[in-house]
């Protein structure tokens, strides 16, 4: 009996081996690599590049101001609409498409009817492009912006209690990432976003590292605005992301970026309101031959497995490599325990160090990952058809570097 459950246990492993071979198989992307870089870009499979292809095909064989193709669009937005509603457990219209995860984030920043005084808290793990616009915002309208430490929490600590001690009466925003980028911190924002509520405090979310890498329902999360895009872990095309606005926030939320998209017209076509929904933050002409190879990339990662048995393989690879990396003895992760995202990342210990050339070292190997600057680090991403195998190869590459 115990050998027949042993021959059975060989058995099922043979065949989700192979089913996942089948399914690399459709990123054509992944043939000559091995891919660590998700949490900048994902590679699109290959029925999403034909969808995009046969889309813009479409466009130009019927006319791309014609009445056919204009009727078309309007399908395809919807069709769009439900796909990541559906994804994301969210009415369609509570979504507005956008460009990517930083035109979401301008939508909400600048939609907010600032006024001098107001204060904005956002983590101290906030990219770049968020940042620039905070301190923006603060120039123009005197906005006070200031962080909390989040960083200093990965390993010990409690982020709910670090953002309570950092509130103030005057706080009206808090912007953090679900993710956070730089370490892959998972923030419990069910907790964050109930704190907010009762704060009279509202929440908008940086979403790129989370949005088809952990399993959501944003109507439960009670967040008051979640950015995301397409690109990184939906493996999507470039030009197509969301802005999830909570239906109490949509009134209070003002559109900043304004076009045909946005309005109701009367039968002069002259504009008498906004859109009752999230379209009233949508402008005009977008990228429309890509929504439908968003779709295909999202319907492609439902036929593997749902958003919970995805997120669970995630978790097993990305713990693997981190027990991997902690077997070198040049090399030391950020997390002392294992990951619960797929980014993980580390540092090299020994004197003049330099990321940037290990990066480069694995690159000319066909090892894709990535530096980052704060903190100065290496970070590697893993989806959940990464290989075991792939990982194995990238802890080769980094002894030989280290060894060199």
């Amino acid at each position: 009996m115990k050998l027949n459950f042993f021959f059975l246990a060989i058995m099922t492993i043979s065949t989700t081996q192979t089913l996942l071979e089948q399914h690399r198989q459709q990123f054509p992307g992944l043939a000559n690599k091995a891919y660590f870089n998700y949490g900048g870009q994902g590679p699109m499979p290959q029925a999403a590049i034909a969808a995009t292809i046969q889309s813009q095909e479409y466009i130009q064989h019927h006319g791309p101001f014609s009445t056919k193709v204009n009727a078309w669009i309007t399908e395809e937005v919807e069709q769009t609409r439900s796909a990541i509603a559906s994804e994301l457990k969210a009415p369609p219209q509570t979504i507005t498409i956008t460009e990517d995860v930083t035109v979401g984030c301008n939508i909400a920043l600048w939609g907010i009817e600032w006024q001098t005084g107001d204060h904005i808290l956002m983590s101290d793990c906030e990219h770049p492009g968020i940042i620039a616009t905070t301190q923006e915002i603060s120039r123009r309208f005197g906005v006070e912006v200031s962080t909390c430490p989040l960083m200093a929490t990965l390993n010990a600590g409690d982020p709910v209690a670090v953002i309570v001690q950092h509130l103030k009466p005057n706080t009206k925003l808090l912007v953090l990432s679900h993710i956070l980028w730089n370490t892959g911190q998972v923030l419990p924002l069910d907790k964050i976003a109930n704190l907010c509520q009762k704060a009279k405090v509202k929440i908008l979310v940086d979403a790129a590292q989370s949005v088809g890498l952990l399993p959501l329902n944003l109507t439960e999360l009670g967040v008051d605005f979640y950015a995301f895009t397409g690109h990184k872990w939906w493996c999507g095309p470039m030009g197509v992301g969301g802005l999830y606005v909570k239906p109490e926030a949509l009134t209070s939320l003002k559109p900043t970026f304004i076009g045909w998209r946005s309005v109701v017209m009367d039968s002069n076509g002259k504009p008498i309101s906004w859109q009752p929904d999230g379209r009233r933050y949508e402008v005009a002409t977008s990228a429309f031959g890509q929504y439908a190879g968003l779709r295909s990339a999202i319907a492609l990662h439902q036929q593997w497995g749902n958003a919970e048995q995805r997120y669970a393989q995630i978790c097993q690879l990305s713990q693997y490599l981190w027990q991997r990396l902690n077997e070198l003895s040049n090399i030391g992760c950020l997390r002392t325990f294992p990951p619960e995202s797929g980014l993980v990342s580390f540092q090299l210990q020994r004197e003049n160090t330099n990321h940037k050339k290990l990066v480069e070292f694995l690159e000319a190997q066909n090892l894709m990952t990535r530096t980052l600057l704060a903190p100065s680090c290496v970070r590697a991403c893993v989806h959940y058809f990464t290989l075991p195998s792939e990982i194995d190869q990238l802890i080769a590459g980094i002894q030989q570097f280290c060894q060199g």
